[in-house]
């Protein structure tokens, strides 16, 4: 598969560690949208769309993310420790909603949004740059 397309919109907040979204095309065929670029203790870093992860209370069966202290549809109060824990021990409240599998592609990608945002960051020092408008209603299928 190859990245046909990258599309970089900067986060405004420089203060942020949260740098830009990004979507990427495959071979002019398939669009992932949503992809953070992230600045890390060691760099920039991609973190792939995401979904929050949510259970059930045990009172009423309503569905809450894991983070929720209380249940969004009886108000009853949630156990704190109901995430489960990654290999490395820390608690898991997302789960990616697309993401390479292999360490090889996802260098690829990264190497290509990367560049793509560090390309964008130096065009947004230009006089007269015009930031990319918002994706969300531009692609809407009819």
């Amino acid at each position: 598969m190859q990245i046909t397309e990258v599309r970089v919109r900067l986060v405004r907040n420089k203060d942020d560690r949260l740098k830009a979204f990004c979507s990427m095309t495959l071979d002019n065929e398939f669009v992932v949208r949503d992809i953070k670029v992230i600045d890390g203790a060691s760099g920039y870093f991609l973190a792939m769309p995401s979904r929050k992860m949510s259970g059930r209370c045990s009172k009423c069966g309503g569905k809450n993310h894991l983070g929720a202290k209380f249940c969004n549809s009886c108000g009853n109060r949630l156990p704190q420790n109901r995430a489960r824990k990654d290999p490395r021990g820390r608690v898991k409240l997302h789960a990616d909603v697309a993401h390479p599998i292999s360490v090889e592609y996802r260098k690829r990608i990264q190497e290509a949004l990367i560049g793509a945002y560090e390309e964008e960051l130096e065009r947004s020092k230009q006089p007269g740059y015009k930031p990319l408008e918002d994706e969300l209603d531009d692609d809407a299928l009819v």
